[in-house]
């Protein structure tokens, strides 16, 4: 069965679900866990800063434009390490023999990367639920990974748009 479980996950509700659900398979088949994040320079938390507008003429500040957004960065890094470490250390605590790593880059590209060089079986990886000109536009790592990846493929959930009478909610899919 599955020896070497990769589970790429990132610091959200549908991220922490993705890695219960890779704990889960691992303490069942009692493999090895390797927690991944990769980080991008185009990852949403840093886009979303509140910085000056950079898009003005070169001066001094935009130089301190890029001192902050250098400092966005390390920031983000940081809490990414933070929170790998807190999932490893609760794998380890359950007796599953866990790692994490930090990468960067582009996901897609990145977790098919790990996923050859540590020789995973399986990747177990989240899926927003994007469909359509949605995906099209904003792209879908799940789905890169499931055409280009070296082993098989988990993909998890996350919540979908229900539509109701009046307006759009959201609901998760039971796992169980």
């Amino acid at each position: 069965m599955f020896k070497k479980i990769l589970v790429a996950v990132n610091n959200t509700e549908i991220g922490r679900h993705v890695f219960e659900q890779a704990l889960s398979l691992a303490r069942l088949t009692n493999a090895e866990l390797m927690v991944l994040q990769v980080i991008s320079p185009f990852n949403d938390d840093l886009l979303n800063t509140s910085a000056p507008e950079i898009h003005s003429t070169y001066t001094s500040s935009q130089s301190h434009n890029v001192e902050y957004y250098l400092g966005e960065w390390e920031k983000l890094k940081q809490q990414g390490i933070e929170f790998l470490t807190l999932l490893t250390n609760q794998a380890i605590a359950q007796g599953i023999a866990a790692e994490f790593t930090q990468e960067l880059g582009d996901p897609s590209r990145m977790i098919c990367e790990v996923a050859q060089s540590w020789n995973a079986d399986v990747i177990v990886i989240g899926r927003r639920g994007l469909s359509g000109i949605s995906e099209l536009f904003l792209g879908s790592v799940s789905n890169y990974v499931l055409h280009h990846a070296p082993c098989s493929v988990l993909t998890v959930q996350g919540i979908i748009p229900v539509a109701t009478d009046n307006s759009l909610e959201t609901s998760s899919i039971p796992t169980n």
